[in-house]
């Protein structure tokens, strides 16, 4: 399954991620996923699906899909962003979904639950740094244009500077060069 010359034209994705879970395997199925939009909701709902192992490794391949075709994530940006504090999520499915969130335009019906449980996510110490910074530029790309949410998001960066990681005080240091740019304005 792991070969560079997979290509895969019938695939159960449950039963492949449950085999094997590898990059090859998972560029071979955003090769399979291609554009289409049921696949694409296969996997998802294998990522959200509460099994464990099923769930990260599906949560991998959905980092693949997303990043090369982003719009495939639009009809579940909803269930996704409700799905943030659901009980027994992995740390993969976290951070996928918030990657993705990271590094999509969302629509403004989903913008207040999306701000909601990522500033969740950046304010709680217990969530790990890669969860934290993709939520952290999350809020930020929201919170673009609203000056209020600007300076409450340069408020928790600062706060968190003094204790966080270098990945955390590394991202916090550009964003807060970009909100004071924007607020000076």
């Amino acid at each position: 399954m792991g070969s560079k010359n997979y290509k895969p034209t019938i695939m159960n994705l449950a039963e492949v991620l449950a085999k094997r879970c590898d990059k090859p395997t998972c560029l071979a199925i955003r090769d399979w996923i291609g554009n289409d939009a049921d696949r694409f909701s296969e996997l998802v709902g294998i990522m959200l699906s509460g099994d464990k192992v099923l769930s990260s490794y599906a949560a991998w391949a959905f980092s693949h899909v997303v990043e090369e075709r982003p719009w495939l994530i639009n009809p579940h940006l909803e269930t996704l962003i409700a799905n943030l504090d659901e009980p027994g999520n992995t740390d993969s499915v976290i951070r996928s979904t918030v990657k993705a969130l990271a590094n999509v335009d969302l629509p403004e019906q989903v913008q207040g639950l999306a701000l909601q449980k990522c500033f969740d996510l950046l304010m709680d110490p217990a969530v790990p740094v890669a969860i934290r910074v993709h939520a952290m530029q999350t809020v930020f790309n929201i919170s673009k244009n609203e000056p209020d949410l600007l300076r409450e998001l340069k408020a928790v960066l600062e706060e968190g500077m003094e204790t966080g990681s270098a990945g955390y005080r590394a991202r916090g240091k550009r964003l807060l060069k970009e909100i004071t740019a924007i607020l000076k304005g």
